[in-house]
C-alpha cells in the first residue's frame, strides 16, 4: 500500500469513496458533487482542497480530503473533510495510514490545529480518535446552512 497525493485521474475513485461515505452516514442521496467539480476545485491554480489516497496496486482503497482554514485564535489549521476506506478494505491499516499522513502534513505545514467532524453515533471512530490523542468536543455544535437555506435567507433579506 502506498499513501500518495491524489491526481486528477484519481477523482472518479475519490467520488466513489465519497458516495460510499454518504451511504454509511445514512445520506445516500446527498452527494451532488461530480468528478468534473473535483477536478476543477482540487487541481486549479488555487485549489480548494488537497487529497491523499491509499493505493494498492493501482486500486484506490481509501482517501483523506482536507483543506486549510484560518483560525482567529490559532492561525493556520487543517480541516479534514473526509477520511474513508472502502468497506471491504477496512482493517488493512489504510485508515490509520491516511490519518497519520494528515497529521504529518499538519506538522510539516506548522499548523496549530487539525479539526474534523464525527457523527455522535460513530462510536468506533470516536474511540479511535480519542485513543490517538484527539479531543472530541461535546460542547460545540456544527452549524451549516444548505443551498435551500442560503436561497431562502437571500430572498427574505434583500
Amino acid at each position: 500500500m502506498m499513501i500518495r497525493k491524489a491526481t486528477k485521474n484519481d477523482m472518479p475513485s475519490v467520488l466513489e469513496l465519497i458516495q460510499e461515505l454518504a451511504t454509511f452516514e445514512k445520506e445516500p442521496d446527498a452527494v451532488v458533487v461530480t468528478v468534473d467539480d473535483l477536478i476543477r476545485d482540487g487541481f486549479s491554480e488555487n485549489p480548494l482542497f488537497q487529497c491523499f489516497v491509499a493505493d494498492v496496486d493501482g486500486e484506490i482503497i481509501g482517501m483523506a480530503l482536507y483543506y486549510y482554514r484560518y483560525s482567529t485564535w490559532k492561525g493556520k489549521t487543517i480541516h479534514l473533510e473526509d477520511l474513508i476506506v472502502k468497506e471491504n478494505k477496512r482493517g488493512t491499516g489504510a485508515g490509520f495510514a491516511l490519518y497519520k499522513e494528515i497529521i504529518k502534513q499538519g506538522k510539516a505545514e506548522n499548523v496549530r490545529r487539525i479539526e474534523w467532524n464525527v457523527l455522535d453515533w460513530n462510536t468506533p471512530a470516536i474511540n479511535f480518535y480519542e485513543k490517538s490523542g484527539a479531543k472530541v468536543l461535546d460542547d460545540w455544535r456544527v452549524v451549516h446552512m444548505d443551498e435551500e437555506g442560503i436561497n431562502n435567507f437571500i430572498s427574505r433579506n434583500t
